[in-house]
């Protein structure tokens, strides 16, 4: 089973766009949300976008899984396992790390360790559907646009340093926690669990 990095690349390729014009999008909602409509982001918004994240993450991977190798339990696990890990590292690790290196005073909120059984609880129902329904086609901006606000609602909601000033900043950073743990793991998953081949598409 070998990952080739040309076809690493030429899938970076198709996601960095919409990726990077997610990010403009979502940045340019949370400011009229925040400034203009003067709605508070709080940790319940963000858990709010973080748990529908696992739930869609978890809804693929299982279904994708099961569509390959008939296990119900195997796919649930890979589906649960992965979304979690991804979802953790995607909407909390990437922003924490970056909204630090920006001296934004982040608070360090992690749900897996504080209400772990709601984050299980969810990345299983979300197997389970998947498994289920084999919905292995939910639309790729879906599992974006939940990964990008889930990330930028958690420097929004745990960062009192946050200002409109850091905003260009907060662009790479969200989109940095976006391409590499989402877009990658779209990628690398059949490779991992399946060892089925990417798929080339028709374009130069």
């Amino acid at each position: 089973m070998k990952l080739k990095t040309k076809e690493l690349l030429h899938e970076l390729k198709h996601h960095s766009p919409f990726t990077a014009i997610a990010t403009v999008v979502g940045l340019m909602i949370a400011v009229l949300v925040i400034y203009f409509i003067k709605v508070n982001i709080d940790e319940k918004t963000f858990e709010l976008f973080h748990f529908g994240h696992i739930f869609v993450s978890s809804i693929v991977t299982a279904a994708i899984f099961y569509k390959y190798k008939k296990n119900f339990f195997q796919a649930l696990l890979v589906g649960s396992v992965s979304s979690m890990i991804i979802g953790s590292v995607s909407d909390i690790l990437f922003p924490y790390l970056g909204g630090t290196l920006l001296n934004l005073k982040v608070s360090f909120h992690l749900p897996i360790v504080e209400i772990p059984l709601t984050i299980i609880g969810i990345s299983l129902l979300g197997s389970v559907f998947g498994t289920v329904t084999k919905l292995t086609k939910i639309p790729h901006f879906i599992h974006v646009f939940l990964s990008v606000f889930a990330s930028l609602f958690y420097l929004l909601a745990f960062s009192p340093s946050f200002n409109p000033l850091y905003l260009i900043a907060t662009f790479f950073i969200v989109f940095i926690a976006v391409i590499i743990p989402c877009c990658i793991s779209d990628i690398i998953s059949p490779f991992l669990f399946l060892g089925e081949r990417i798929k080339h598409c028709n374009c130069k």
